[in-house]
């Protein structure tokens, strides 16, 4: 997770650097008044976001292979736990009727 994390920042960096350049250089329109550092920024964002989706497709799956192992893992210790608890609580019942019948 923490490597598809770090090559989509890369990307976006990467787009940062160009878009910053064009702007720059006048290529690319420099915004409205003083929104000049707002729109380098979301510029490389618009701009980085379908690159990230296609370059780093396998990447991506990668991770989300990794969460759902995760999620699954935490899914079956909850249930243990439960599974546990329930058990204890059932001894207790058990307990209880014993102590009732024979003190009856």
């Amino acid at each position: 997770m923490l490597r598809y994390t770090l090559m989509r920042l890369g990307i976006f960096v990467g787009c940062l650097v160009v878009v910053w350049g064009l702007v720059y250089s006048g290529v690319a329109p420099r915004g409205l008044g003083d929104s000049n550092g707002m729109w380098i920024v979301l510029l490389a964002l618009v701009i980085s976001a379908p690159i990230s989706f296609v370059v780093l497709r396998k990447e991506r799956d990668r991770a989300s292979v990794q969460i759902v192992q995760k999620v699954d893992r935490v899914k079956a210790n909850l249930e243990a736990n439960r599974s546990q608890e329930d058990d204890v609580a059932d001894m207790a019942d058990e307990a209880t009727r014993a102590q009732g019948q024979t003190s009856s």
